[in-house]
Formats: C-alpha cells, sequence, structure tokens
C-alpha cells in the first residue's frame, strides 16, 4: 500500500513537471491563483455543506494541489520550499499547544483556545483580532470576531441575554426605518445581523453554513416552481403573486413528505 510520504512526493513530483512543462502551469503566479484558490475554497466548502464525502476528497485534492503550486513559486522566487511550509505549521502547532508537548494543564476546549489567543499575543500579535483576515465574508468575519472576544472574556452569559440583545437591535432598526433615516438604517440593519450570528453561536450552529442551507432550499423550490408553472403552460413573469404563491406552499408540502 502506498504511503502518505510516496503519495504527497508524487504529487511534488507532478507540480515540478506542470510547472517545467505545462504551458498554461508554467504562466500562473501567485496572483492568477489567488482567485481559483478562493473558487476551490467554496467549492470544498459547498461539499461540506451538502456532506458529500466524495466531493469533499476531491475539492481537498484540488486545495492541496494549490498549497504545492505555491510552495513551488515560493522556491522559485527564492522564498521558501514546501518542506518550510510544512516544518512552519508542525513548529506552530508544536508551539500553539503547550498541553500536548509541554507543562500546561487545561480542562477543556475552551481552555484551548484561551491558550491559543494568549500565545499568539506573546508572538507579537497587537489584538486577540488581527488574525481575522480582512476580506472574509461578512458573515464568517462575525463569527470569528465573536469567537476572538470570547477568548479574553468579552462574552455574555448566556443565550437569554443573548436574544435580548437581538430584541434591542431589532426595536432600534424600526425606530431608524420610522425616522426615514436611511444611513441609520442600515447600520442597525447590521447591528440586528450580528446580533443574531452571536445567537447562533450560543445555539452551537453555524450562521454561514445555516443561511447557506436556506439559499439552497431557495434555489430547489423557486426552480422546482418555474418547472411547475412551465407544466402548466405559464410563465411565472405573467403570474400573480397569488398564483406564485399557491404552487410555491404546494411544493413546500410535497419536499417536507419527501
Amino acid at each position: 500500500m502506498e504511503t502518505t510520504e510516496t503519495a504527497f512526493l508524487r504529487l511534488v513530483n507532478i507540480m515540478n513537471d506542470l510547472r517545467e512543462k505545462c504551458p498554461w502551469d508554467k504562466k500562473q503566479t501567485i496572483q492568477t491563483l489567488r482567485s481559483l484558490t478562493i473558487e476551490e475554497t467554496y467549492e470544498l466548502a459547498d461539499a461540506i455543506t451538502e456532506n458529500n464525502w466524495k466531493d469533499i476528497k476531491e475539492e481537498l485534492g484540488d486545495v492541496l494541489l494549490h498549497i504545492v503550486f505555491y510552495a513551488k513559486i515560493g522556491a522559485e522566487q527564492n522564498q521558501f520550499t514546501i518542506d518550510d511550509v510544512i516544518n512552519g505549521i508542525c513548529e506552530k502547532l508544536i508551539a500553539r499547544h503547550p498541553h500536548i508537548y509541554g507543562d500546561v494543564k487545561v480542562n477543556d476546549e475552551e481552555d484551548v483556545k484561551r491558550n491559543w489567543e494568549k500565545l499568539k499575543l506573546k508572538e507579537g500579535k497587537k489584538s486577540v483580532l488581527s488574525g481575522v483576515p480582512k476580506s472574509l465574508p461578512a458573515t464568517v468575519k462575525a463569527m470569528r470576531l465573536q469567537e476572538k472576544a470570547k477568548q479574553v472574556g468579552f462574552e455574555w452569559d448566556n443565550r437569554t441575554q443573548v436574544w435580548q440583545k437581538v430584541e434591542e437591535e431589532t426595536r432600534e432598526l424600526q425606530d431608524a426605518i420610522k425616522a426615514n433615516n436611511q444611513d441609520a438604517i442600515e447600520e442597525e440593519y447590521g447591528d440586528l445581523i450580528f446580533s443574531l450570528i452571536n445567537y447562533a453561536r450560543f445555539l452551537h450552529i453555524d450562521a454561514e453554513n445555516a443561511l447557506e442551507r436556506t439559499n439552497k432550499k431557495f434555489i430547489l423550490r423557486f426552480t422546482q416552481m418555474e418547472a411547475a408553472a412551465s407544466g402548466e403552460g405559464k410563465s411565472l413573469a405573467n403570474m400573480t403573486l397569488e398564483e406564485m404563491d399557491a404552487i410555491w406552499n404546494r411544493i413546500k408540502i410535497q419536499n417536507k413528505s419527501i
């Protein structure tokens, strides 16, 4: 049976061949790969949301290819090698897990997270929030910011308090709407979404994944509604909202019975 080392070396050697012989691969830079890497990451995220292990395996391979690709370019630029990348993360993991590789004691995963953030600050980070990428999608960024703040104790005690905050932000949004202040409406709407994402954390669910599940559900039902209307010789554009709503409700019932 092929070992992990053999399989990984095979990928590295293939990357070396492609970089030398393939016109497309030879042309790529870290800048041209960036958007492709983002796309591959989202494809992996889609596979995870759908719990599709076959696709997860395939998308992980695509992401791994990109890692090897960046390392190859890094070596060509005399910046770093794939060995540097691997050893770098190994050293970081050892340093960040003193409860495994040192004499630090922890009681649970929350202790591990708090120690992780403390160690990052010792390494030179100026803020516990500095590790959150600026380009993260807003929903994911909100979750990460909240998780980071939690590690230094900036956290509600229970989910009842968080829901009260959601209700408070809802009232403030309604007040802004009544005042017809567009800038305040956007600000208060953002505050409400941020609070709802925080509430999701207290419910132990992933707000981004929950929203994506709803997106997928909407796409499925809407396309089924289009097909149903077409089957009746109609177009949605020529139907009333009441007619579309009747089909929509019928589809909801059908999907729940499956």
